[in-house]
C-alpha cells in the first residue's frame, strides 16, 4: 500500500495538537503536566522538518524520530524519538507500506521503547497500549486480513490498554512517585500512542 508519509505525519501532528490540553490534563494528575504541550511542540517541528516530497518511509521516520528526540521534553522525547527511529530502520529505502511492514514497524518501535525506557507491560506506560495493539494486529495479519483490518483490531486493543492503565499503579517515571495514588488515572503516553495508531488507521482508510 502506497502512502504519502508526510501527509500521515501531518495528520498525527494535527491530532496531537488538537488534544494538547487533554493530554496535558491527564499528565497533570500523575506527571509534570507537560505531555500534551511537549508532544504538540515536537510534532509541529516534525511537520516543519519533513518535506512533502520525501518518499523514503525509513528516512522520513528517522528524521521524525531525531526531531522528536531534540524537541520533546521529559521522558516522552527519548521514548517517542527512539520508537520512530527504530521504525525507520525497518522501512529504510521503502516507498510503500505492506501489512507485514506495519507489523515490523510496531515490533521495532516497541523494542526501542522497552530498551530505552527499561519498561515492560503492566507498569502504566505507553507499552500497555502498544503491546496489546501489536498482538491484535499480528493475529489479524496471520489470519490473512489486510493492514486496515489489522489496525482496527490494534486500535481496539490499544484503547482497552488505556483503560487498563487506570486500574494499576505506576512504577515508571514521575507517576511512580504517587504509587497507589496513581490508580484511577489513565496514562498520558498510552493515550497519545493510541491516538497515533488511530490516526494512522484513519489515514490509510481515507
Amino acid at each position: 500500500m502506497s502512502t504519502r508519509v508526510y501527509d500521515c505525519l501531518s495528520k498525527i501532528s494535527e491530532k496531537i495538537i488538537e488534544n494538547k490540553d487533554f493530554l496535558t490534563d491527564l499528565d497533570r494528575e500523575i506527571g509534570d503536566a507537560d505531555h500534551g504541550v511537549n508532544m504538540a511542540r515536537g510534532f509541529q517541528a516534525v511537520v516543519e522538518k519533513v518535506s512533502p516530497d520525501d518518499t523514503d518511509l525509513g528516512a522520513v521516520l528517522k528524521k521524525c524520530g531525531m526531531t522528536l528526540l531534540s524537541t520533546v521534553g521529559g521522558a516522552s522525547g527519548p521514548l517517542y524519538g527512539t520508537a520512530y527511529m527504530e521504525a525507520g530502520k525497518v522501512l529504510a529505502g521503502k516507498t510503500e507500506l505492506s501489512a507485514e511492514d506495519m507489523k515490523a514497524v510496531l515490533e521495532a518501535a516497541i523494542a526501542g521503547i522497552q530498551k530505552r525506557g527499561k519498561a515492560v507491560k503492566g507498569e502504566k506506560t505507553m507499552l500497555d497500549a502498544l503491546i496489546p495493539a501489536y498482538d491484535a494486529y499480528s493475529e489479524k495479519i496471520a489470519a490473512g486480513e489486510d493492514i486496515v483490518a489489522g489496525l482496527d483490531a490494534a486500535c481496539a486493543a490499544a484503547n482497552e490498554g488505556v483503560e487498563f492503565t487506570k486500574t494499576i499503579s505506576a512504577t515508571k517515571g514521575r507517576a511512580s512517585y504517587l504509587g497507589e495514588r496513581s490508580i484511577g488515572h489513565q496514562d498520558p503516553g498510552a493515550t497519545s500512542a493510541t491516538m497515533t495508531l488511530e490516526t494512522i488507521r484513519d489515514f490509510l482508510k481515507g
